[in-house]
């Protein structure tokens, strides 16, 4: 209940609507919350899903160069956050940016004198979003891909079916639950998107949010905003299951043989390489490469003490958020192996539910119940001994440890369930009999089974909030900078070449649990 009180707070605050807040948001900038976040999230999910799907497609039917390359190559954008691309295509798209300036170097115009596309815009913020989220469809898809029989295809061919009919007609149906819960999934990330929309001027509910709580003053009014948005998100997930509710496709109980890579023709298989290496090249390589080359052109200048300091800030942070949330998904995880149970198993759908909310609606939430705390005891003490107490918890590290509870708990439960599923229940039953007592058979017998599930849960947590941007940015102690901050910063003083060496630590951070995702995906394949 504790971890879903922010969320449960801001739904709450619906049944006090500040009417003379709507009202000013209603005439000015509330059409634009509402346009731009639906635009953004469904061009994104759009996106996403037909370049996940084709890529998917591409690396599991045809053998082409380099394809078992590009089978965990292609995962890689995953570890870029969405602002951090988003800079990096700043300064290479932009008026003053080297593509531009090489243009009218070679042709002699000036400005005026001809078009390009503007960056800062909601089409380039879907852009951004769609070259880092598709893999979220691509993995889902290919794994989805891989899992159908050779036999689909022989008898799809038998009938009649041509190559690019079994793609429409039977692979893609065949694969729509894990191609909708990639979209889905790349949907709620646009959503709560904020870095992007913000630094390229997008009006959206989660820029609304911050400039309502932070440039009116007024947290009601931010809470509201925060609520609206939460409806969209879980009527999302709705959706996502409704489209899938009589979706079910089984295979045969034993095990089947896989489909065979075609080779293709020369023409192809250059085209398939090709489209390959562009999508990389967009998503990843082109803005690492123009990250690094502004780190080269600032040099060592910023290694110094300020620098180091926000690493620590960033990294004890992350450390000791990715500790607390593995206990507690610990905690959860094996209360639901032990009682299996609709009220157990409500309490940890309940304590899931923050994976799914921005952000910005966490920190609403967060502050919200730590706010009113802070004032019923800072009033008692002064009527009871005249002490004031200040503030004890909000603005200060517990409250941004408590969002990021909330907020990555589902990551770390989702990888301690899995692991502890493929531990047969004969292994509990053998430990109570010879005399361990629950919590002997967990420290005793499932640790040691799930030290690689424990692991991934710790890595993942720690680079999402490595990563996060706006709840650190609203819940941050007064003076206590982190990585992700600083870049913010810096890159919104359009300071782009001395934001990179943060933007780049951040990033190769978040390689590690990439590469340990497609070690595991290359491992299930083989």
């Amino acid at each position: 209940m504790l971890l879903a009180l922010p969320i449960l707070l801001v739904l709450l605050s619906l049944s006090q609507p500040q009417w003379l807040i709507w009202q000013h948001l209603a005439e000015t900038v509330l059409a634009d919350y509402l346009f731009n976040s639906l635009v953004l999230a469904f061009s994104v999910g759009l996106g996403a899903m037909l370049l996940g799907t084709s890529l998917a497609w591409c690396c599991h039917h045809y053998q082409f160069w380099g394809r078992t390359w590009f089978e965990w190559l292609l995962l890689l954008p995953l570890a870029i956050p969405a602002y951090i691309i988003a800079y990096s295509y700043t300064g290479l798209l932009d008026f003053a940016g080297p593509l531009q300036s090489t243009l009218r170097e070679a042709t002699g115009w000036g400005y005026g004198d001809y078009w390009f596309p503007e960056v800062r815009s909601l089409a380039g913020a879907v852009l951004m979003l769609v070259l880092v989220l598709y893999p979220y469809v691509f993995m889902l898809a290919r794994n989805a891909f891989r899992d159908q029989s050779k036999s689909l295809l022989e008898a799809s061919r038998s009938l009649g079916l041509t190559p690019s009919g079994y793609f429409f007609k039977v692979a893609v149906p065949m694969a729509r639950p894990a191609i909708m819960s990639g979209t889905a999934l790349a949907m709620m990330e646009a959503f709560a998107d904020f870095g992007t929309v913000e630094y390229f001027g997008v009006n959206t509910f989660t820029t609304g949010i911050y400039r309502t709580w932070f440039g009116m003053g007024n947290p009601m009014a931010a809470a509201q905003l925060s609520a609206l948005l939460t409806l969209f998100v879980l009527l999302l997930v709705l959706w996502e299951q409704y489209a899938r509710r009589r979706i079910q496709y089984f295979y045969q109980g034993h095990k089947h043989q896989s489909q065979q890579a075609v080779v293709p023709p020369i023409w192809l298989n250059l085209l398939l390489w090709l489209f390959c290496a562009l999508v990389l090249s967009l998503g990843f390589l082109i803005p690492v490469g123009m990250l690094l080359h502004w780190a080269l052109l600032v040099g060592t200048e910023q290694l110094n003490s300020h620098f180091w300091q926000l690493a620590w800030n960033s990294f004890s942070l992350a450390l000791s958020a990715a500790l607390i949330i593995l206990l507690l998904a610990m905690l959860f995880a094996y209360a639901r192996r032990l009682k299996r149970d609709p009220m157990v198993a409500s309490m940890v759908g309940l304590a899931k539910l923050g994976y799914a909310v921005p952000g910005t609606v966490i920190a609403v939430g967060t502050m919200l119940p730590l706010a009113w705390f802070d004032k019923s005891v800072d009033g008692l003490m002064q009527a009871w001994f005249g002490i004031s107490t200040g503030l004890l918890l909000s603005g200060t590290l517990f409250a941004l440890l408590l969002a990021y509870t909330v907020r990555f708990l589902a990551v770390s439960l989702h990888q301690v369930q899995s692991g502890l599923e493929r531990v047969k229940p004969g292994m509990d039953q053998a430990g109570r009999s010879l005399g361990l007592n629950p919590f002997g058979v967990l420290t005793r017998v499932h640790l040691p089974m799930l030290k690689a599930s424990l692991l991934s849960a710790l890595l993942l947590v720690f680079v999402d909030v490595l990563k996060e941007l706006p709840a650190t940015l609203i819940l941050r102690p007064f003076n206590f900078d982190t990585l992700a901050i600083r870049t913010y910063e810096l890159a919104s003083d359009e300071r782009l070449s001395d934001a990179a060496l943060p933007a780049l630590l951040i990033l190769f951070a978040g390689l590690l649990p990439v590469i340990l995702l497609a070690t595991a995906i290359n491992k299930e394949s083989t």
